[in-house]
């Protein structure tokens, strides 16, 4: 595999990844949301994770979007709260838009992964500042394009899109909550980082490392 294109089992590695990453921070996800949500989602992101790897082992699919589809389809019928729907219909999104292929070059990887956040503005309505995983995730979206745009290969446009991840999750700190279970606290809220920020950005770390040592 050359930096320009991603295969199959090098999203497979992905997935494998950010389920590793987090089951390690489950309760730091944990600790986060029960400052401000209903303290599940390091329980509920690794119970989905879990499912994943295990409907994985059984026999993963040989194409992009049957692999990414069953990724959704699983988080969105074993994740609870808010979690499953998103994280399940970015991966279904994502999926949808790479289509029936073994290999991806960068510019259909970052068209897939576009298709996955409108997929999340779509079901939850968030916007930039409302302190929820879009906040990580669109800075990691238009990282992974401007660095394309600037002619990175895929592995500096990956590290890109994670550090972008991190900054915006970092910025969730000090905002105060518009959407979710977060908001019912108000000012109370800020000073506490989004958990789905959070998760997020382990999730665009495991695509860097993935894409890094294919």
């Amino acid at each position: 595999m050359t930096t320009r294109t991603v295969t199959t089992a090098t999203l497979q590695d992905w997935i494998a990844r950010f389920a590793a990453a987090v089951a390690e921070k489950r309760e730091w996800l944990t600790e986060l949301d029960s400052a401000i949500g209903d303290a599940d989602h390091g329980a509920n992101m690794a119970r989905g994770m879990t499912a994943v790897t295990e409907k994985l082992g059984a026999g993963a699919p040989g194409t992009v979007d049957e692999l990414l589809k069953t990724v959704g389809m699983t988080l969105v019928s074993s994740v609870g709260g808010a979690s499953g729907p998103l994280y399940g219909t970015f991966f279904l999104r994502t999926g949808m838009t790479a289509g029936a292929v073994t290999e991806l070059d960068a510019g259909a990887l970052a068209a897939a992964l576009r298709a996955g956040l409108d997929g999340i503005v779509a079901r939850g309505k968030a916007e930039a500042g409302d302190k929820t995983l879009f906040d990580a995730m669109s800075p990691a979206v238009d990282a992974f394009d401007a660095a394309l745009a600037d002619d990175a290969d895929l592995i500096a446009a990956a590290q890109a899109a994670a550090e972008a991840a991190a900054r915006g999750r970092d910025a969730t700190l000090p905002l105060v909550a518009r959407k979710g279970r977060a908001s019912y606290l108000g000012e109370r809220s800020a000073g506490h980082l989004d958990p789905g920020a959070a998760s997020t950005t382990l999730l665009f770390e495991a695509l860097a490392a993935a894409i890094a040592e294919a």
